[in-house]
């Protein structure tokens, strides 16, 4: 038996962003929305070379310390070759493609009478409006540098536009300036109004802030002799990786701002540039970005970068052009003047964000905040919203005397800094703050609240308490008062708080302890019963599988003969073949909102087992983070759980089915759009 074959991470989530390429594309999707999954698509790629780029990058230019380098070694280097060329390969393509999206995407707005028009398209009005908008807004926000005086992007920053700007005088002296477009002063986009010969007309105009600043080049160098100047954009891309030092004298707190700071520094990999630029202003950028020329990524682009800014592009008041407006249903325990802690402890409740409203968990929080028998609140914090209800509640619960613990992950990648700041004003109010534990991260996603009489409460989430991702992201929160799984999400904490005491679940799958073995065993098990002649079936949701262990055991079990089915949003390492026999099906749903619940389903000969938690099958989840995944008790939260899973399993609209037989359309009727439909069943839900 020849070996199964595995997708490569990184290959695998190039796929899966060209899927949100893909989605910009489609004519049926309101043109709006397209705008927004082009500008999705922009940033992933944007964190995807800072990062996963990055690690290919360090491994292709990693030296052996020894002169004959083990063989394995030498086998990972010539890896990361192979697939650093993969991946940019598949990036020039999906450059090309990214560049038509946009070119249909801007027709369809003309269509709608929406114009996006650059400096050469605008009228002596359109031009008294714009140079009266660069006075008021960008003088004094837009600063050049003399090319001359910089000789190496030190401290530039990578997530901003720039422009290489010359100036020439009679064609003869020349002179260039690198300029930071101010986009976080004033947007990216500024409607303008209509030319002299359109007033009264139907239509909207827009224009890049980057041609504004094209017209009024002149206002930035006053009192300089130039007659001619030229601005081409780009932008470039370091190695995000945080460099924590091992300064023992330093606080760990200390130790991340640090390595926020030198993130700065860090090496540029990729640079994008306007296609049009001349070549010797594109060597004096290259020279700047790295002292040698040379970089891993230079890809020539259209005349604007940083397209991720598409996300803000302003309605026009259209809102016809956008998805309807699906308003979060608060259900009946979550909304009444009642305890939600007497709820929970006659059952169990759940959430499901973005149909259900987040302000459930906050209603939790709150009444924990007031009630004069709630004795403690533990909670881990992973991502915090700017204007964060979750920390106002928890502030507010430690002013009025509970006794607060919150575990914050500083290591959140990009949320650093910002989670910085919000354990200082904790910190302030007397909240215990945890910065997790070294060498693990914190990702798990629970609440305990314990009661000077009564049973405590848990809530047990698979994404972030976090009001923004909620809005956006699909998520599920059980709150139970189940004792053997309280007592188990109390002991979670206690080995945060104390890592090295042995703690032993029974209960709840948490990592890095057994999570991987009991998954293991799970799938063992319906292996055991297709065997014997019993019911089996594995259904899960996830973001990603790539961990080895878990998807020899996910091959075995569909050679086995059990069928297996997920919905898996991003990276799938796994492929098909003809030995499975059609037992392997993967789906993958992209539409409004994110998908990242986590959801496991087990037939068990018909016993149905089900778990949530904030685990993906991935090394870093089941190996190098704290992670929690709990059992579903409740029938009722079992039968929802499973129906998210069957819904995305079944839908002809936005499921991209990744593996196995796409479902006959024709045959199936009515188009099925999961999304749609688990908003319509939450708003029948009291």
């Amino acid at each position: 038996m020849t070996p199964d074959k595995t997708i490569e991470r990184d290959l695998s989530w190039m796929y899966f962003n060209h899927r949100i390429l893909e989605e910009a594309r489609r004519e049926d999707v309101p043109v709006l929305e397209r705008l927004g999954f082009l500008g999705i698509y922009s940033n992933n790629l944007d964190e995807f070379f800072r990062v996963r780029m990055a690690n290919i990058n360090r491994m292709v230019m990693y030296k052996p310390t020894s002169h004959h380098p083990k063989e394995a070694e030498k086998k990972e280097i010539e890896k990361a070759k192979k697939l650093q060329k993969q991946i940019n390969k598949l990036n020039a393509q999906y450059s090309k493609e990214f560049g038509q999206a946009v070119e249909e995407v801007e027709e369809a707005l003309r269509r709608e009478h929406i114009m996006i028009i650059d400096e050469t398209q605008i009228d002596d009005s359109q031009r008294e409006f714009v140079e009266d908008f660069f006075r008021r807004n960008i003088i004094g926000q837009a600063l050049p540098l003399w090319i001359d005086n910089l000789k190496q992007f030190d401290n530039e920053a990578d997530d901003i536009i720039y422009f290489i700007v010359k100036m020439s005088k009679g064609g003869k002296k020349t002179q260039y300036a690198i300029l930071p477009l101010p986009v976080g002063c004033c947007g990216r986009w500024v409607i303008v109004p209509a030319p002299a010969d359109k007033k009264g007309e139907k239509g909207q105009y827009v224009m890049y802030l980057d041609d504004i600043i094209r017209i009024c080049l002149p206002y930035l160098f006053p009192g300089l002799d130039y007659d001619s100047y030229e601005a081409y954009s780009f932008k470039f891309t370091r190695d995000a990786e945080i460099e924590i030092d091992n300064d023992l004298n330093s606080g760990f707190m200390q130790k991340i701002a640090n390595g926020i700071k030198s993130r700065k520094a860090g090496v540029p990999l990729r640079l994008v540039y306007d296609e049009r630029m001349p070549e010797g202003m594109l060597r004096r950028i290259k020279q700047r970005l790295n002292g040698n020329g040379k970089l891993d990524t230079a890809v020539a682009g259209g005349k604007y970068q940083n397209h991720r800014d598409m996300m803000k592009f302003p309605d026009c008041g259209r809102s016809d052009l956008k998805y309807s407006k699906w308003k979060p249903v608060l259900p009946g325990e979550f909304s009444g003047k009642e305890s939600l802690f007497d709820a929970i402890r006659h059952r169990d409740l759940f959430l499901h964000v973005p149909y259900h409203s987040f302000n459930g968990y906050i209603r939790l929080l709150n009444e924990a905040a007031i009630n004069p028998n709630v004795k403690s609140i533990k909670t881990t914090l992973y991502r915090l919203a700017k204007d964060s209800k979750v920390i106002r509640a928890l502030i507010s619960a430690a002013q009025n005397g509970k006794k607060v613990t919150v575990v914050i992950e500083l290591l959140a990648r990009f949320d650093e800094a910002s989670n910085i700041r919000w354990s200082k004003k904790m910190q302030d109010a007397g909240v215990n703050v945890i910065f997790g534990v070294e060498g693990l991260k914190v990702h798990s996603k629970i609440t305990h609240i314990s009661f000077t009489k009564g049973t405590s409460i848990a809530c047990i989430s698979t994404g972030n308490f976090h009001e923004g991702n909620a809005a956006a992201y699909t998520d599920v929160l059980m709150f139970t008062s189940n004792r053997n799984l309280t007592s188990e999400v109390e002991k979670v904490f206690r080995f945060i708080e104390k890592p090295y005491t042995v703690q032993k679940f029974r209960e709840l799958l948490v990592s890095p302890n057994e999570m991987k073995r009991r998954f293991t065993a799970l799938i063992d098990n319906e292996i055991k019963n297709h065997l014997a002649g019993k019911p089996a079936y594995i259904k899960v949701k996830v973001n990603h599988v790539t961990e080895p262990t878990i998807v020899n055991k996910l091959y075995d079990a569909v050679r086995a003969g059990v069928k297996v089915e997920m919905l898996v949003r991003g990276n799938c390492a796994l492929v098909d073949n003809p030995e499975y026999n059609g037992n392997l099906r993967v789906v993958g749903i992209i539409d409004r909102y994110l998908e990242h619940s986590r959801i496991f389903c087990f037939c068990n000969a018909g016993d149905e087992k089900v778990f949530i938690g904030s685990a993906d099958w991935m090394p870093r989840n089941l190996d190098c983070r704290i992670e929690v995944v709990t059992p579903v008790y409740d029938a009722g939260i079992k039968a929802e759980c499973r129906r998210i899973v069957d819904y995305g399993l079944k839908d002809t609209k936005q499921g991209h089915v990744v593996i196995g037989k796409p479902i006959d359309t024709a045959a199936a009727g009515t188009p099925f759009r999961s999304q749609e439909e688990l908003y319509r069943i939450s708003c029948m839900v009291d």
